[in-house]
């Protein structure tokens, strides 16, 4: 047994309590918004002025002309402007989709929060997608694993006039990723598999200081010694998955969770939208251990 402690999400008893209200909901947002006090969000300015009318409204007289004032609110410059829905809806949403390991389905979000539509709850789930994609990032380092991998259906599957091609990878998304093991994974759909676009993600995503980058005997990565990573493969073509310290087993777990996601939840993601999904995917890896994922959800949005 590991001896790290298990984090557990907030139960819907939990959640709640914590956020009975609306104005419960912005008191949240206002403080892990604005944890050293309000400031502007146009200016940074911290001396703004309560509104004194409206709740949670602010006044800031340093970026307006003379006389006059910059009115905000706490929902300003966040994923919740100009919504018509209450924060506390929003909130729901986000909790249900934090608390689903293989993601919550659009449809589902629907039955089960009473959104006016099927398209108003898959807006509201893209919106909370694009914040949870705006991660702090820091380059990989220890131990790293980097491998590609396909999302789509089979071509044999497809119907006679919709097939793309001969080969079982075409008309598939290709979605490429970096693991610190027992870190955080980075993972970026790509247009393309070659060396250029492998190499490039690599000298982004991973510090050239690595104890050990593994990767399977793909070709692209045969150089990357010539970057400074101490490079170790494994060749999965003659069913060799470990050699030692060398595998990609823990990037290929986590492939695991957005195939079991995509095919079991969403069923269908098109090429558009994929690295919104990745990105939601992403998000729960990285914050498996937070026991805070839901404030780190609320400060990304």
């Amino acid at each position: 047994m590991s001896g790290k402690k298990r984090i557990h999400q907030m139960t819907n008893r939990q959640w709640e309590t914590a956020f009975p209200s609306d104005d419960a909901c912005k008191t949240y947002l206002m403080s892990n918004r604005w944890p050293l006090g309000v400031a502007c969000p146009r200016c940074g300015n911290a001396g703004v002025g309560e509104h004194g009318t409206k709740a949670f409204h602010w006044q800031c007289y340093a970026c307006s002309g003379k006389g006059t004032s910059y009115r905000f609110s706490v929902l300003v410059g966040t994923i919740f402007e100009n919504t018509k829905y209450p924060l506390r809806e929003w909130f729901r949403v986000i909790h249900l989709m934090l608390t689903s390991k293989k993601g919550i389905s659009a449809l589902q979000i629907h039955r089960m929060v009473g959104t006016g539509s099927y398209q108003t709850a898959w807006s509201m789930c893209h919106r909370i997608r694009a914040g949870l994609a705006n991660e702090d990032f820091r380059k990989l380092m220890g131990v790293v694993e980097v491998d590609e991998t396909y999302i789509g259906g089979d071509d044999d599957n497809r119907h006679f006039g919709k097939k793309q091609g001969t080969k079982w990878r075409d008309g598939k998304a290709i979605v490429v990723g970096a693991v610190e093991r027992k870190g955080k994974v980075v993972a970026r759909v790509l247009d393309a598999v070659n060396t250029e676009t492998l190499e490039t993600f690599i000298y982004q995503t991973v510090g050239t200081d690595v104890s050990l980058l593994a990767t399977d005997e793909h070709r692209a990565y045969q150089d990357l010694y010539r970057g400074g990573y101490k490079h170790g493969t494994v060749n999965h073509s003659k069913k060799r998955y470990v050699v030692g310290a060398i595998h990609t087993n823990t990037i290929e777990g986590f492939w695991s969770l957005i195939k079991r996601g995509v095919f079991g939840t969403f069923h269908k993601v098109s090429r558009k939208y994929l690295p919104l999904y990745v990105a939601e995917f992403q998000f729960r890896y990285n914050n498996r251990l937070n026991d805070d994922i839901f404030g780190t959800a609320i400060r990304g949005c």
